[in-house]
């Protein structure tokens, strides 16, 4: 009887994604983030192994919220005390921390546990064009037609 193949951690090359995120919908580029960091995008996927690529996304203060998300959507957080919770809008967060708005999407959308954890240090955002993974030569990826255009 054969028996099924189970990817184990390292057993697939674990490639380096570059991702420009100038212009595209937040959230149909953090689905197609979280489904690379999982390992989904490759035909050894194992649900509980860590299969996935290391993604890099740039241009992340040029992302795109459509409708009037600008100003409507707010973000929450606590300080731990009494009276503490703190909200700020999209726009407010793109002024200050213009990565955290891809990196808060990626992480509300992989499933939580520890494998949620380790998957999510493999995601790097960056303000700008720069980054420093020249030498991991990372792949461009150019993401499907998703109702947007450069």
């Amino acid at each position: 009887m054969p028996k099924t193949y189970f990817s184990t951690d390292g057993k697939l090359a674990e490639d380096w994604k570059l991702v420009d995120a100038t212009g595209i919908p937040l959230g149909r580029l953090c689905s197609h983030i979280a489904s690379m960091l999982m390992g989904k995008t490759k035909p050894g996927y194992t649900r509980f192994s860590d299969t996935g690529d290391t993604v890099v996304v740039i241009n992340a203060e040029k992302v795109r919220l459509t409708g009037n998300k600008w100003d409507q959507k707010t973000y929450y957080h606590h300080t731990g005390y009494p009276g503490g919770i703190k909200s700020q809008t999209a726009k407010e967060v793109l002024t200050s921390h213009p990565e955290r708005l891809v990196q808060l999407a990626v992480y509300r959308m992989l499933p939580r546990g520890h494998m949620a954890r380790k998957w999510f240090k493999k995601l790097r955002v960056y303000v700008g064009t720069e980054h420093p993974h020249t030498a991991q030569q990372p792949q461009t990826i150019k993401l499907p037609d998703l109702g947007y255009h450069n």
